[in-house]
């Protein structure tokens, strides 16, 4: 199986702090996450998070486990969407990562989604990373 990547970054001009609370606050996260709600079970390897709404008319739910998790430098999950159109099962889960490198007085944001099903799959999560993080990045700036 091909494995195609998504990936965006952006700088935040706030401290690698701010940054980190927008990713782990879930105030925060459905302000810039096309409203979506997101629910932990532990900020720890192994811990269960998702990410439930609506998009055009439809509720999804986005369903992963905690990898990693480095406060204020990385967190790495897997993730598989009901609205992917795929059966839940591992080899269909995606890996999602979030990157904080300081740089000067803000941050550098990065997020790579791997194991897309195809370029154009890959190539419209990318597209999606990048609003998400302009989103992210008025908010996390204007607060």
């Amino acid at each position: 199986m091909t494995n195609f990547t998504a990936k965006a970054e952006t700088v935040i001009d706030s401290p690698v702090a701010k940054v980190w609370q927008a990713i782990v606050d879930p105030v925060m996260v459905k302000q810039y996450l096309f409203g979506t709600d997101m629910k932990v079970s532990a900020w720890e390897v192994g811990g269960k998070i998702s990410y439930s709404g609506s998009w055009e008319g439809k509720p999804y739910e986005d369903k992963g486990t905690i990898l990693e998790i480095i406060p204020e430098k990385k967190l790495v999950s897997t993730s598989w969407s009901s609205a992917s159109g795929t059966e839940d099962k591992p080899e269909n889960y995606m890996k999602v990562t979030y990157e904080l490198i300081p740089e000067g007085d803000g941050t550098k944001m990065m997020i790579t989604q791997e194991n897309a099903p195809t370029q154009e799959s890959a190539d419209h999560s990318a597209a999606n990373w990048e609003s998400v993080l302009e989103a992210m990045k008025k908010l996390v700036e204007n607060n």
